[in-house]
């Protein structure tokens, strides 16, 4: 990659936060390989950091700081966003309640882009987001979910904090950017397996009620292999002429729910399932909402039609603006790619 085309050099300093998360190592590896030689690591105090420190030693002569702290605390987000020229920030919520999604997620963005806003010096600020803000309610079946799709306004009835969580994180970066002129992107990633994630995705189906559920049918599932999500993220964060812009991320040759589903089996690990048509799943999750708000709560609405239509109605999923507009390719293609997913859950099960 040529570095005069890019908004950075590979000297300037780039601060990773979640950099030992699923995706967040294979970012930093991805940084390493391309030449970027001032990286800032941000983990957990608890983290383990076996796997981020064998990354690293494939770079010795890089420049990386390991930076252990909070980004609930104003102090360790000053101490991390110093001095940085671009921040990718991968920090995820591990709480899934409500009060625990907003706190991880939200209002430790929002002290880390304090301090990006303090220093002055930052030319890019890439939030790795989710397709979970998406709506697709005003999208027919097998419609085509893209860029130009609308977010999820009544993303509260889904009763999942996560994309509660992650909608108020994007408007909070779309704030400070109206406020400061914080240059931003926002990286939507779709499904993102690999090694490291041996849970079959959502997408595909549930096991809640203990038997696997699948509910994806012949959908297109918009996986993305985390070595290629990765160099998504990397390239949101040094490609000129992309600020204030959105991105999805989803690789090439997607196959169907039924598809990966097969395959999960016959590669990697083998358990029962029962396929569940959508409409007659729209109809349980009909039914189990309208009993929870019967019930005032006392069954909490886990399942409801919000939901089942944003990950089991069917849709299409475009790439096109990530490759057109930050060069992105897929690397690793899905015969590949599956291949090193499902001999990782071989040998994880």
């Amino acid at each position: 990659m040529r570095q005069n085309n890019l908004i950075i050099g590979p000297d300037d300093p780039i601060l990773i936060t979640g950099s030992n998360g699923f995706i967040g190592s294979r970012v930093v590896a991805t940084l390493l390989r391309l030449g970027f030689s001032n990286l800032r690591c941000f983990v957990r105090p608890s983290s383990n950091l076996v796997s981020l420190r064998r990354i690293l030693e494939t770079a010795p002569e890089a420049r990386v700081e390991v930076v252990s702290g909070n980004l609930l605390s104003r102090d360790d987000c000053i101490r991390a966003a110093s001095e940085a020229a671009v921040i990718l920030h991968l920090a995820a919520a591990s709480d899934r309640t409500f009060p625990g999604s907003f706190m991880n997620c939200v209002v430790t963005t929002r002290n880390l882009l304090d301090a990006a806003v303090q220093f002055g010096c930052l030319r890019r600020f890439v939030n790795v987001s989710s397709f979970a803000v998406y709506s697709n309610a005003s999208i027919a079946r097998g419609g085509t979910l893209d860029e130009t799709c609308k977010l999820d306004s009544h993303v509260l009835d889904r009763a999942e904090a996560y994309a509660f969580a992650k909608l108020k994180q994007e408007v909070l970066v779309a704030e400070y950017a109206r406020t400061f002129g914080l240059p931003y992107v926002i990286v939507r990633p779709g499904a993102v397996y690999g090694p490291g994630a041996p849970h079959i995705t959502g997408r595909v189906g549930i096991d809640t009620f203990g038997v696997f559920l699948h509910l994806g049918g012949s959908n297109q599932i918009p996986l993305t292999y985390v070595d290629n999500c990765a160099q998504a993220v990397v390239l949101a964060g040094i490609k000129p002429g992309v600020d204030g812009e959105v991105f999805n991320v989803v690789d090439d040759d997607l196959p169907s729910s039924r598809q990966f589903l097969r395959m999960y089996k016959r590669h990697g690990k083998r358990f029962r399932s029962i396929y569940v048509p959508y409409w007659l799943f729209y109809g349980f999750s009909w039914a189990w909402e309208k009993y929870s708000n019967w019930s005032e709560g006392q069954l909490p609405p886990a399942f409801n039609r919000n939901r089942c239509a944003t990950y089991w109605k069917g849709n299409r999923y475009c790439n096109q603006k990530l490759k057109d507009r930050l060069g992105w390719r897929q690397e690793v293609s899905f015969p590949e790619a599956s291949r090193r997913y499902f001999e990782y859950v071989r040998k994880a099960s």
